[in-house]
């Protein structure tokens, strides 16, 4: 019988366990693992079924919809990361399963269009332009003004006295362009002398000289009238371009922008849009370029700064009483043995009082005496307090941040007094609340910061910190206010970053030693104990505040951003580009410059690249070739690979400079070593590199000892070590190469170029 009970019993507990542990609680526990481990997809899929299992659960809806939006950012960020490793195709596809996960993300939504958008760009095709643009039926906007096409870009050399205008035409006609006139151009006899100079450089200094100003009006026709600012005003065309900045916090900050911009570039349509954190300027493409410019130098992350505070206060109250304390009176009261009671009206009054006649029977039984007493004291009390606030605060630069730490103790102000009588008895009184407004102080510790970062690594603090507490109250006009004791430090201080400041260590010590008892004996050693009592009160404070800056973000100033540009005249503010300003490169040995001593203000990219000669202009021995070997290489992000740099059929080479170009996202040059060829396996030879990993280009020159005859044939001058970056295709080429031999003449090469793929 107690055996079938027990198995009855234990069916009956697991029958319970079971049905307390249902399907949905395991489901929703699974959940809870996979989301401590950061694995939102299988969180989310266990909540849902937790969530099916039990539907009114609000607590499983709750971690469902958090595990959905966990998931859906995740997916987001990863979406992001490959489509910085220009992996488009496998973002696109991160940003769609987040969008699946939560259809409500707008980012997802905003995500997948971008890189849709972006993908469309690389293909080449614009199917998104074209398809939001085919229900309306809108074109293409244009981007700009038109930018001249003409059909020869070699360098113009001219010199020539003449009508301005014939020498527009003429300079036209050599780059196979169509000039037309202003009515009101006025033509006068100038004299040029054009060397070796670019299309826009002869067309700017005929302008100069003729005092006209030109622009283009379509791919090769260009229109010249006077340069007056009435006519610039009519012809010159504009632009119109937005700003999204993304560091302005106020309103005021984007003001203090519009108002720069405008009084630097004297801009006529300017406008900030507050709700966008935006700017909209119309202007001609050179102010708005320069607005452009100083945007990007100002639209910079303020730098941030975390300050810990320590306020330590300290304070420890010592109390000692020790002795014996007498009394210091005695009374003496007469008592007689009988007492007469009179009444006077109705009230009734008592005295001691003797007839004359017994005064004879007085003796000391008819007196009382009442000796002092004495109090015996021993007591020792020893308190202490400690108050340590360690709290950080992260500020901005230039911004004001405030601690409050403590409480708010109500202070009456205003106009108050006592209860004022108006009426017979207490009950007349006004009560004194009656006229009385409170004000609500901050009493504890009170931190009052503005940093302001500067570019070495220090910050100065502008600091005003109060401790305060109350300490008693008084009555005042009736009412009790409270005796408030304050530490207060306002001051400005430079540190470095980390280092330590003490603002102020106040220390307040009282000491009060007071002895009461009888004359004389109270100050006899040992004896005094009895006949006295000592009471010492030992009081110590302190209080000791420390401040300590770390700057946790500095402004991101890129020698771009210090840079200064051209930016024309007081009159007509305009942007100038290298490829202008500079001489092209009219012969070949006006090549690429040595790169050990590149001279100032030289664009590498705008150089003219040395093209293969054409079979028809071919010698009829063998040309020279540059190949890299080997010509097609794949590689993994992150891996190496040397690819050699061989020269063919050379006669006589003794020095080669050449610029190098490649894709950057893909791939970059590590290292530039020495092939053999160009030493002839017995000399050293001078290799100087120069590696611009921004831009994709790389310059290499290979120069023999001075006095020392060329290498002629076949071999590896240089290899070129090359890393993977991220998947993708790169194509590494020679687009200019100055090759020269023994007696310093050019020496005309084919170049070649080699195919890389990262995957």
């Amino acid at each position: 019988m107690t055996s079938r009970y027990f198995s009855g019993l234990v069916l009956i507990v697991v029958a319970v366990l079971v049905a307390g542990c249902s399907k949905g609680n395991q489901q929703y526990k699974a959940g809870t693992k996979a989301e401590s481990l950061n694995d939102y997809d299988t969180a989310l899929e266990n909540y849902n079924k937790a969530l099916r299992a039990e539907p009114n659960n609000t607590e499983f809806k709750l971690k469902a919809a958090r595990a959905r939006f966990e998931a859906s950012t995740w997916h987001v960020d990863q979406g992001r990361r490959l489509r910085e490793q220009s992996n488009l195709e496998l973002a696109l596809g991160e940003f769609r399963k987040a969008q699946m996960i939560d259809p409500s993300s707008a980012v997802a939504a905003q995500e997948v269009k971008a890189t849709m958008e972006l993908l469309a760009a690389k293909q080449g095709t614009g199917q998104d332009s074209e398809a939001s643009s085919a229900p309306n039926d809108q074109p293409r906007l244009m981007a700009g003004p038109p930018q001249l096409e003409p059909i020869s870009r070699s360098p113009i050399n001219m010199k020539a006295t003449n009508d301005a205008k014939a020498v527009f035409d003429a300079v036209g006609k050599l780059a196979g362009l169509t000039v037309i006139f202003d009515a009101d151009f006025t033509s006068r006899r100038i004299s040029v002398e054009l060397t070796n100079v670019t299309l826009e450089q002869a067309l700017n200094i005929v302008a100069l000289q003729s005092k006209a100003f030109w622009r283009p009006v379509t791919s090769n026709i260009i229109f010249v009238a006077p340069d007056q600012a009435q006519k610039r005003k009519d012809y010159e065309e504009e632009i119109v371009k937005t700003f999204y900045l993304r560091n302005t916090v106020l309103p005021q900050e984007l003001t203090e922008i519009v108002t720069s911009i405008r009084q630097l570039l004297d801009l006529r349509r300017v406008q900030q849009i507050n709700a966008q954190n935006a700017i909209v300027i119309r202007d001609t493409p050179d102010r708005v370029l320069l607005a452009q410019k100083i945007i990007e130098d100002i639209d910079k992350a303020k730098p941030e700064v975390v300050i810990q505070v320590s306020v330590m206060q300290a304070r420890r109250d010592r109390l000692q009483n020790l002795g014996i304390q007498p009394g210091t009176s005695a009374s003496l009261a007469f008592a007689p043995p009988s007492t007469t009671t009179t009444t006077t009206g109705s009230t009734p009054a008592s005295a001691a009082s003797i007839a004359l006649n017994q005064l004879q029977h007085l003796s000391t039984a008819d007196y009382s005496l009442t000796l002092p007493g004495a109090q015996a004291n021993f007591l020792m009390t020893d308190s202490s307090t400690h108050i340590i606030d360690n709290p950080e605060i992260r500020v901005v630069d230039g911004q004001t941040a405030k601690l409050r730490v403590g409480d708010r103790v109500p202070v009456a102000t205003g106009s108050f007094q006592a209860g004022v009588g108006v009426g017979g008895g207490a009950g007349g009184l006004v009560n004194p609340l009656v006229n009385t407004q409170f004000q609500y102080l901050d009493v504890g510790v009170n931190v009052d910061v503005t940093p302001r970062i500067h570019p070495d690594h220090e910050i100065s603090l502008k600091v005003n910190i109060v401790v305060s507490s109350v300490t008693g109250h008084q009555s005042i006009g009736g009412i009790d206010q409270p005796i408030i004791s304050q530490r207060s430090i306002e001051h400005d201080v430079r540190l470095k970053d980390g280092e330590v400041n003490v603002l102020g260590g106040l220390i307040e010590r009282t000491d009060v030693n007071t002895i009461n008892g009888w004359p004389v004996l109270a100050k006899l050693p040992f004896f005094r104990y009895f006949f006295s009592s000592d009471n010492v009160d030992h009081q110590e404070n302190e209080v000791l505040i420390v401040l300590i800056p770390h700057i946790v973000r500095l402004p991101t100033m890129t020698a771009e951003n210090l840079r200064s540009i051209a930016s024309g005249t007081d009159a007509n503010a305009e942007v100038r580009l290298e490829n202008v300003v500079l001489a092209p490169r009219a012969q070949a040995t006006q090549g690429i410059p040595d790169p050990a001593q590149p001279p100032a203000g030289t664009a590498l990219p705008n150089q003219t690249p040395v093209a293969p000669a054409s079979p028809s202009q071919a010698p009829a021995t063998q040309s020279p070739t540059l190949r890299f070997d080997p010509g097609t290489i794949a590689l993994k992000p992150g891996e190496t690979a040397t690819i050699g740099v061989v020269v063919q059929n050379v006669q006589d080479l003794y020095s080669i400079p050449m610029l190098l170009q490649f894709n950057p996202a893909v791939i970059s040059v590590e290292d530039v070593r020495q092939g053999g060829f160009l030493s002839g396996g017995t000399q050293d030879i001078a290799i100087v590199e120069r590696v611009d990993k921004e831009r994709g280009q790389a310059i290499i020159s290979a120069t023999r000892m001075p006095n020392t005859p060329g290498v002629s044939g076949s071999g590896t001058l240089v290899g070129v070590v090359v890393r993977g970056v991220a998947p993708g295709n790169s194509q590494l080429s020679i687009v200019q190469v100055n090759a020269k031999d023994s007696q310093q003449r050019p020496i005309q090469m084919v170049t070649g170029e080699s195919a890389i793929r990262v995957q």
